[in-house]
C-alpha cells in the first residue's frame, strides 16, 4: 500500500527566517525590520530616514540572506519531534523556494537540525511541484503545509486532492498573516499541527477540493 505523503515548506514551519532576517538586516543594511505582513517591504524601514527599499532592493536582501546567512536560522520548537512521529507512517518531501543552488545549504542546515528527508527547489507557485510529487509517489493521502496563502492557492488549484495546513510559526508575524483562505485548516504549533496531520492520515480521504478553515491556532 502507497503510503501517506507530507510535502511541508521549510521557512517559518520548519525553521525560523524572518527574525533572524531582520536581525541581519539591521546589521549589514542599517534597515529596521518589523514584522507584521508577509509583504516584506513593508516591513522595512531605512534608519538614516530614506524609502522603503524597492523590489529589486528587497530581492537583493533574499539574495544576500541565503545562502550565506542561513547559519542564523534556528529550529521552530517540536518540529523535529514532529517530523521524526509524521515519518513513521508516511514519506515526507521538503519544498522550499530556493534557488536550485541553495539545495545542498538547505539539506546540510536540516540535517545538522536532526531533520534528513528529500528537499526540492521551487521558484514560483507551489501547486504544479506539488502536483507532480503527488503523481510520483502514487497519489497517496498527501497533507501540504506552507506560511504563504498563494501557495495555498495554487495546489487548490492543481492538486485539489490535498489537505492544505496553513502554518506561520513566528509569534511576531502570526497576528499579521489571516488565515490563507485556500487552506483547510491554519495551526501555528506543531504539537496541534502533528495532530491535525497524523488524522488527515488514519482518515484515508483526499480531501474534497474545498477549503474551510477548520483550526486556528494564535
Amino acid at each position: 500500500m502507497t503510503r501517506p505523503l507530507l510535502i511541508s515548506d521549510c521557512d517559518e514551519v520548519l525553521v525560523h527566517m524572518v527574525r533572524h532576517f531582520g536581525d541581519w538586516l539591521g546589521e549589514a543594511h542599517d534597515i529596521d525590520f518589523t514584522p507584521s505582513s508577509w509583504e516584506l517591504g513593508k516591513n522595512m524601514r531605512r534608519r538614516n530616514g530614506g524609502g522603503v527599499p524597492s523590489r529589486e532592493e528587497m530581492m537583493g536582501f533574499l539574495d544576500g540572506f541565503f545562502p550565506h546567512e542561513m547559519h542564523r536560522q534556528t529550529l521552530v520548537p517540536h518540529a523535529r519531534d514532529a517530523l521524526a512521529r509524521i515519518a513513521e507512517v508516511a514519506d515526507i518531501v521538503i519544498l522550499t523556494n530556493l534557488q536550485d543552488q541553495c539545495r545542498s545549504h538547505r539539506v546540510d542546515q536540516l540535517a545538522a537540525f536532526g531533520i534528513a528527508h528529500r528537499v526540492e527547489c521551487n521558484q514560483g507557485p507551489k501547486g504544479g511541484p506539488v502536483a507532480s510529487l503527488v503523481a510520483e509517489h502514487g497519489n497517496p493521502v498527501t497533507v501540504f503545509i506552507d506560511d504563504l496563502p498563494m501557495h495555498h492557492q495554487s495546489v487548490a488549484e492543481h492538486a485539489p486532492q490535498v489537505h492544505r495546513l496553513h502554518m506561520v510559526s513566528e509569534p511576531a508575524l502570526a497576528p499579521g498573516v489571516p488565515p490563507a483562505p485556500a487552506a483547510h485548516a491554519r495551526i501555528d504549533h506543531w504539537p496541534e499541527a502533528l495532530a491535525w496531520v497524523l488524522d488527515r492520515f488514519a482518515a484515508g480521504h483526499p480531501a474534497d477540493g474545498a477549503a474551510t478553515i477548520g483550526a486556528l491556532q494564535d
